[in-house]
């Protein structure tokens, strides 16, 4: 049900952008890197945190890694990742198939600014074999997302790091990589 979701919100949002499943366990950064061809940071994680007694996703380049001082200060307090069964309880999503789209209620979304290295990223698709390819400007576009810095990434996630396998797939970089809202 959940990737039916997830269809269906694509269907509104983005239907151009289809729904990639795969034979193969993609739930985590390392599994989904691999079974796409890709590196850990072209992967869109997405994060279910809590900070102020406020539940948000955040979405952030598979090899980035949460900044305590960093998301202090983007989320106004000391977050924390919430447990398997909030998690799924909140966004309807296995976790490893989490992710920002086809959610049973609104949720606050923010985008790590780690994503803008590449100009495709693949984040999941509300099941453990399931995602799709989307600029993350487009995906915070969709989203309603708001662009935070909330995260240190690893030197291969730095903006500018070269060319990926994702690029000439029809999708151009946007002029504009920072989107606010």
């Amino acid at each position: 049900m959940s990737v039916e979701g997830v269809r269906e919100f694509l269907r509104q949002a983005a239907p151009d952008i289809e729904v990639i499943r795969t034979r193969a366990n993609t739930a985590t950064v390392e599994e989904a890197a691999r079974v796409h061809g890709v590196s850990p940071s072209q992967i869109a994680k997405t994060l279910t945190l809590e900070a102020g007694g406020r539940a948000f996703l955040l979405v952030a380049a598979g090899d980035a890694r949460l900044d305590n001082g960093k998301a202090k200060n983007a989320f106004g307090g000391r977050t924390r990742m919430l447990p398997r069964e909030e998690v799924e309880a909140l966004t309807g999503h296995p976790v490893g198939g989490v992710c920002p789209f086809g959610l049973p209620s609104p949720l606050d979304i923010y985008c790590d600014v780690s994503l803008q290295a590449h100009p495709l990223v693949l984040p999941a698709a509300g099941d453990i074999d399931a995602a799709i390819k989307i600029s993350p400007a487009r995906l915070a576009d969709i989203t309603n997302a708001r662009w935070v810095d909330a995260c240190h990434a690893k030197s291969g996630s730095a903006k500018g790091s070269g060319p990926t396998q994702l690029e000439g797939s029809g999708y151009e970089r946007s002029a504009a990589n920072v989107v606010t809202r």
